[in-house]
């Protein structure tokens, strides 16, 4: 079975989506997000679109939603999926790292198994404002209306939060549901 591809967008928590990965037998790579988006389609059977500092570095990422992929965008990587598919990204009122807690919508897919709330660690510098038309909003916060994001008929999913550090509840769930998308064709 082909890995998943964690795409590198220079985000200081990159390394933490390849190691819970890792630490949940997920077969798992980094790579660059210049890489070549035919590439990346032969390459693996999903892609989780790291965070970063700057839409303006994150290369392909808006060419490999166009891949067939199942895609998981976390904080700058939905960032991504929502303007790539005509949403609005604007500055948050609550700027930088911290805990919230969200409220779970939508337990299907991407947050299958997460209580009707859940404490995680998020930025909040930059969030989706306006989601693109055919997503559905997943979950949100006192200071987000869009924690999480989804368009199950492209397998395309994005969460505000970072699940891969330690100051999200349970954020292995999220992976093990997304590694259970790729795996079902």
């Amino acid at each position: 079975m082909l890995p998943i591809f964690v795409v590198n967008n220079f985000g200081q928590f990159n390394h933490l989506i390849v190691r819970m990965l890792r630490d949940l037998d997920i077969d798992t790579k980094m790579v660059q997000n210049t890489t070549p988006p035919e590439e990346v389609r032969d390459g693996c059977r999903g892609l989780i679109l790291g965070g970063g500092p700057s839409i303006e570095r994150t290369g392909n990422c808006a060419a490999y939603l166009d891949l067939g992929l199942p895609v998981l965008g976390v904080c700058l990587g939905l960032h991504v999926i929502a303007t790539r598919f005509g949403g609005t990204v604007t500055p948050g009122r609550s700027g930088g790292y911290g805990a919230v807690e969200v409220t779970i919508e939508d337990h299907d897919t991407i947050l299958a198994g997460y209580p009707d709330t859940v404490e995680v660690w998020a930025s909040h510098q930059d969030e989706v404002s306006v989601i693109p038309a055919g997503f559905n909003r997943l979950a949100h916060s006192p200071i987000c209306q869009a924690e999480a994001i989804a368009c199950p008929k492209m397998r395309i999913y994005g969460v505000q939060w970072h699940p891969e550090v330690s100051h999200s509840l349970d954020g292995r769930v999220v992976y093990q549901n997304f590694d259970q998308v790729t795996r079902e064709g």
